[in-house]
């Protein structure tokens, strides 16, 4: 459950007052619509971390990636069909940016589903949510040593605390023994969504949120088909509930999750729209300790606290 560039909404133009007349100020857009769909981020995003807890008893971490980006798939294809301006008329980027929305889908769809599903089958939810969080620290991080960004020392203690955060998870893991593969592949997921995400905020820039979300969907289930085999024998399988957890991580986390996290991104700017996402962490720890009866160790509240702690020192502005 986080970026380079900002492309904020215009300054308004100021009035200027003259002897004949006065050029009308620009409206502001509202702030609300952005606001609620930060929120709907949120919710989706903590659920999707209690979902796949749900499910994974009975769906491989791939077999479960691949029947989530299907649904997805088929909601964004409807949607995008739907909203196409004018009717049946999509527009699709140059060949370029088309191979990195395939690169960003494969990665965030892809890889970050697999690693996250595997993950959550060694460690809770919550644990998992607040692993992931460390990723705003990790997109900063990477501004530094990849787009040339002065380290401050801000960063520099951020980073520290967030790391002690990890190692005091690492030290704890879920039900109270320590699972450091849990944890490794946990903190993959967060690097692989800090990838994801300096890579949507530039190309937002090119091409609208919808269309990427959708191309990158389409991409990242192309790459999860060779677990093809595997979904359709856990599929004859499965308990009905968890065929439904697993569509449900496709319609709503997935679909409709993005389409509110591209429409977030691409109006407010990359700082604020991570202060949002600092979140999800602990809505995924209260829907899991509801719906599923689990709470991270109290160690691994305390280092999920200071991972949040050092993300939020070192990207705050």
């Amino acid at each position: 459950m986080s970026s380079p560039s900002t492309t904020g909404p215009a300054a308004p133009i100021p009035t200027i007052h003259g002897g004949t007349g006065t050029t009308p100020r620009k409206e502001r857009p509202r702030s609300w619509p952005i606001v609620a769909a930060a929120g709907t981020t949120v919710l989706l995003w903590a659920s999707a971390f209690v979902g796949i807890r749900f499910a994974g008893h009975d769906y491989s971490p791939g077999a479960m990636a691949l029947g989530r980006m299907m649904a997805a798939s088929v909601a964004l294809t409807v949607f995008v069909a739907v909203t196409a301006q004018p009717p049946r008329r999509i527009a699709l980027p140059g060949r370029g940016t088309l191979g990195l929305v395939a690169l960003w889908g494969v990665a965030w769809f892809g890889g970050y589903n697999v690693a996250l599903n595997a993950a959550e089958r060694l460690v809770d939810a919550g644990t998992a949510a607040l692993l992931v969080a460390v990723a705003p620290i990790l997109v900063a991080v990477a501004a530094v040593l990849v787009l040339g960004e002065r380290l401050t020392g801000r960063l520099g203690v951020g980073v520290a605390v967030a790391f002690v955060g990890v190692a005091l998870i690492a030290a704890s893991g879920f039900t109270g023994h320590a699972d450091k593969l849990g944890v490794a592949l946990a903190v993959l997921s967060a690097l692989l969504y800090a990838f994801g995400v300096l890579l949507q905020k530039r190309l937002l820039a090119r091409m609208d949120a919808p269309t990427m979300t959708w191309l990158g969907a389409l991409a990242g289930t192309v790459a999860l088909l060779p677990f093809t085999p595997t979904l359709l024998a856990e599929l004859a399988a499965a308990e009905p509930p968890a065929t439904l957890g697993v569509l449900f991580l496709g319609v709503f986390p997935t679909a409709i999750g993005f389409l509110t996290w591209g429409y977030v991104l691409s109006r407010w700017t990359a700082g604020r729209t991570t202060a949002a996402t600092y979140l999800v962490p602990p809505v995924t720890v209260l829907l899991s300790w509801t719906l599923l009866g689990e709470v991270p160790a109290p160690l691994a509240l305390l280092g999920g606290a200071l991972c949040l702690t050092g993300v939020v020192f070192a990207t705050r502005r």
